[in-house]
């Protein structure tokens, strides 16, 4: 399957009328946050694909709608909505199995469905909504852990992708305080081999900085602007 990574860029070349024709075969959409909610809407217009999404720490004008609880004082009117308002599945601290996606392992050979979980956010900078310290992280990850341990029993792995919006400390991240990575999320690589972690936050100005990253079992992608991965790869001996 060809799945259509975006993050933290409204790109000109997705945001058009003829994206269909610039992307004919795309089967997924994943969208890892700082992203308007107007465009996840496009994109699941246009495409008609099942469509994943996490949030950042910016553009978060609709998060109330999916976390609730951060706005104990809005009035009830405004907190009306749900996992599917925007047609995309909002997959922030969740796993799922979609059996709608469907592929061809490369190790058994077998027809499964794809293995997704995410989580939002940024590391915690200043006192903006969606930001998290590593510990507080890791509580969202270990809270996981059940779902992703049937997995295992049912289907012989964790997890095929992991969607964050922050990457992971020293893959792809900067030093300065909003764009460190979690070190958690290197636990969770080490613990759990997802396939695939597809993570936005990290601006690339520069065609030549890393956007890939191998970390034992698990293809780290930077997903800024757009990214088109083809799942499992056509060579993947994993």
């Amino acid at each position: 399957m060809k799945i259509l990574c975006v993050s933290d860029y409204v790109d000109p070349l997705i945001y058009n009328q003829e994206v269909r024709s610039v992307f004919p075969d795309i089967d997924m959409i994943i969208c890892a946050g700082d992203l308007p909610m107007d465009y996840v809407d496009f994109i699941v217009t246009m495409f008609n694909k099942p469509t994943y999404f996490v949030f950042g720490n910016h553009n978060l004008k609709e998060l109330h709608l999916y976390h609730k609880n951060l706005f104990a004082d809005a009035p009830r009117d405004e907190l009306q909505g749900t996992a599917e308002y925007h047609g995309g599945t909002y997959i922030g601290f969740k796993s799922m199995v979609d059996h709608t996606l469907t592929f061809t392992h490369p190790q058994t050979g077998k027809q499964t469905p794809l293995l997704i979980a995410g989580v939002s956010g940024s590391r915690k900078y200043n006192k903006g909504l969606c930001q998290y310290t590593d510990s507080q992280m890791k509580f969202h990850l270990i809270k996981l852990i059940p779902h992703l341990l049937m997995n295992k029993l049912r289907y012989g792995r964790y997890l095929d992708i992991f969607l964050t919006h922050a990457s992971p400390r020293h893959i792809h991240d900067k030093e300065d305080p909003c764009h460190l990575g979690f070190e958690c999320f290197n636990w969770f690589i080490k613990k759990f081999k997802p396939t695939y972690l597809i993570h936005g936050h990290i601006h690339l100005y520069d065609i030549r900085e890393q956007r890939i990253t191998k970390v034992d079992e698990t293809t780290v992608i930077n997903a800024y602007a757009h990214y088109v991965l083809e799942f499992p790869e056509p060579t993947s001996q994993q």
